[in-house]
């Protein structure tokens, strides 16, 4: 078979491997796991970067650099587009943001950024805001209060 003769009935998915049919399969008696050793044990599940004992590559390369992923302080970011299913003129908190299900729990941090448009007068309060979120908060006559680091 060509592959220009392949169609979407004809060839699409090979025919599955049945493995432990008998030697007449040619996937018989050991059922291609070789004799003995871990690999023919049930159970058996391979390091895919394991090198077959020689020292792998990736410790083989110097550690260089600097890698801020244990610092950080993980934000969760919302939108000024998605502030708008809130009525004009109340209170947004945390908690607010949390049952709206626009963060994941009241205990994270929130970044608000200034995607979209915002019509409605509305008091946010987060950890951050970006300058392009708090210009369009305020320009409507809204308020965009900090939370205070504690500790």
């Amino acid at each position: 078979m060509l592959n220009h003769e392949i169609t979407s009935i004809v060839g699409k998915k090979p025919k599955r491997r049945r493995i432990g049919r008998g030697s007449g399969s040619g996937h018989g008696k050991t059922s291609g796991r070789g004799h003995k050793g871990s690999g023919s044990r049930a159970g058996f599940k391979s390091f895919n970067l394991f090198e077959g004992g020689q020292i792998p590559l990736f410790r083989k390369f110097p550690k260089r650099g600097f890698s801020n992923f244990d610092f950080a302080t993980p934000c969760e970011i919302v939108n000024i587009c998605q502030l708008e299913r809130f009525e004009d003129g109340s209170v947004i908190g945390l908690d607010q943001l949390s049952d709206a299900g626009l963060i994941n729990s009241n205990q994270s941090r929130v970044k608000i950024l200034g995607k979209g448009d915002l019509t409605k007068k509305l008091q946010v309060t987060a950890h951050k805001y970006s300058k392009s979120a708090e210009q369009k908060i305020t320009a409507i006559g809204g308020t965009a209060n900090l939370i205070k680091k504690s500790g």
